[in-house]
């Protein structure tokens, strides 16, 4: 079978300091005496090397012992989380992706203007529950409907998105938050250029294959939405995690399959994925 990769796929530099900044606390603080809050990134083989190479990981702050170091994941924290595990004497290791930072800042400074701010991202996502922390009664939005159910009318309204939504996503959004009359909008762009690319050369393969493969995390934002883009092209798309959950059915009729990766999925799954594919 023909194999055809994206242009860009795979890790982006975020997810690159990530993985750099929780090795360089193993190697300095030893193995067992670093504990990520929570998976550093999204990829369950990344984390599981890491887990190998020694990071633990716990999704409660309060079952961290005190004097122990703290890895915060690439999608950030609460000011709240940082405080209490200053509190509770803990060393913070901080792998907050800078672009994730960035979204942090502003969100600060636009409360701090007087905007009503509104984020436009998946209320769930571990990213977004961080950001909006900065500011009291952020409003998150993530589709049309939303804007008339959940906007306050009349407002000066400051705007930030989910860093992995595409352009397209979050211009659907905006445009019809700029036909209401809220008093002034001010939108900073918070997206992240290396996921857009991603999402850019997903699509633009799209119209030389006859199937697509995005290989990620299932619960990676980014990677779901490059899936997503991919079967708006009206191309089937199968997004799997590694070579295991492939099933020779999924290229039945097809000559040409397409790949591309998540910005936390490792090149090694990829060449795996790859290497499977061609000796069919």
């Amino acid at each position: 079978m023909e194999v055809r990769l994206a242009d860009k796929r795979g890790f982006c530099f975020g997810v690159e300091d990530a993985i750099e900044i929780a090795e360089r606390a193993i190697e300095e603080h030893g193995a067992g005496r670093v504990v990520a809050l929570g998976p550093v990134i999204h990829n369950p083989s990344v984390v599981e090397y890491l887990e190998r190479k020694g990071l633990n990981q716990s999704g409660d702050l309060e079952t961290i012992p005190e004097r122990a170091n703290v890895l915060i994941r690439s999608h950030g924290a609460t000011p709240e989380t940082i405080a209490r595990a200053r509190e509770r004497n803990l060393n913070i290791v901080d792998a907050t992706c800078v672009l994730v930072k960035k979204a942090q800042d502003v969100v600060k400074s636009l409360h701090a203007e007087g905007y009503q701010v509104v984020m436009i991202g998946n209320r769930d996502h571990p990213e977004v529950r961080g950001v909006i922390g900065y500011a009291p009664n952020v409003v998150v939005i993530d589709s049309v409907e939303e804007v008339a159910e959940a906007l306050p009318h009349k407002k000066r309204l400051g705007i930030v998105a989910q860093t992995t939504h595409s352009p397209e996503h979050v211009a659907e959004i905006v445009a019809e938050i700029v036909k209401r009359p809220f008093k002034e909008i001010k939108l900073h762009n918070t997206l992240c250029m290396e996921v857009t690319q991603r999402q850019k050369a997903a699509v633009a393969l799209c119209g030389q294959v006859d199937v697509m493969f995005v290989l990620g995390g299932l619960h990676s934002a980014n990677t779901q939405e490059l899936a997503r883009l991919c079967r708006a092209e009206a191309t089937k798309t199968y997004h799997l995690e590694k070579w295991e959950d492939f099933d020779p059915a999924m290229v039945k009729d097809a000559t040409v399959a397409g790949v591309t990766a998540g910005a936390s999925t490792p090149e090694w799954t990829l060449q795996e994925f790859v290497r499977g594919l061609e000796a069919l």
